[in-house]
């Protein structure tokens, strides 16, 4: 049986320091300092994250402030999410392990057996996850969840569970979020639209096209309660001993760094 290092990342963190957590911890891997890890956290206070190719403009900074929403870039693409009622999973794999095998799509489709055992776990039966196809000249749009993705988690047509990856100097970083309640359309608040029609329009698809764990289970589930379940099920699906961890010194130390000089850095999170 294979052990993985689980990080329940119970102390809910900024948008910097979250991003910063998980590259240190896909830093530390892929140097061989750190076993295969999955890392479970949470956002405080709600942050928008763009995409690491995404427009700054796409962002509306004066609703964020209002709000006292945080702002940051992740280091995955994508499209535009609001970080506030959810869990997010991180997992950093060395690309010799038996679930990075392949390409990215090939990875996300193993990647995803993790997650739909998670939700069985909690009662949810997930339509079967399949590659996805984007018609040409569609309008992508600034948000992650008004969009299909490949291998995406969805129950009843409507998406749950986004994911992205990463592949760097030999090793990989998926991160994704499950919405555990609220508005999914709160997104559209504090993003940029060309009319007030337009962003009730992006508000109506966003509800339409995406659901909370909440509205898929009829009923709330605590943040401990979807992190119980997202362990079981890695450890089920892929025959797993969940190893229960926390953040090395030198993780720690290489996630301030990265929070100086990046995920923090304003220049930074607006260079595009």
């Amino acid at each position: 049986m294979r052990q993985m290092r689980s990080l329940r990342d119970c102390s809910f963190r900024d948008g910097a320091s979250n991003m910063a957590v998980d590259s240190a911890i896909l830093a530390a891997v892929a140097g061989g300092d750190q076993p295969p890890t999955l890392r479970l956290y949470g956002w405080k206070p709600f942050c928008l994250s763009l995409g690491y190719g995404q427009r700054t403009r796409d962002a509306d900074l004066d609703a964020l402030a209002a709000r006292g929403w945080d702002l940051t870039r992740r280091p995955t693409g994508g499209k535009a999410i609001l970080h506030g009622d959810e869990l997010t999973y991180s997992l950093c794999l060395p690309l010799d392990h038996p679930l990075a095998g392949g390409d990215i799509i090939e990875s996300y489709r193993r990647i995803s057996a993790g997650l739909l055992r998670a939700l069985e776990l909690l009662g949810l039966e997930a339509d079967a996850p399949r590659q996805r196809e984007q018609a040409r000249g569609a309008d992508l749009g600034p948000v992650c969840f008004e969009m299909p993705s490949h291998y995406e988690i969805s129950v009843g047509g409507r998406k749950l569970i986004g994911s992205a990856q990463l592949r760097r100097k030999g090793a990989l970083l998926q991160h994704g979020t499950l919405p555990l309640r609220g508005d999914l359309a709160r997104i559209c608040d504090v993003l940029t639209f060309e009319s007030e029609s337009a962003r009730r329009q992006r508000k109506r698809t966003v509800r339409e096209r995406a659901l909370t764990l909440a509205e898929a289970a009829g009923e709330p589930l605590t943040w401990s309660e979807a992190a119980s379940a997202i362990e079981r099920g890695f450890a089920s699906a892929f025959n797993l001993e969940m190893a229960p961890n926390q953040l090395s010194p030198a993780e720690l130390s290489r996630a301030e760094q990265l929070i100086a000089e990046r995920f923090g850095n304003r220049t930074w999170t607006q260079k595009r």
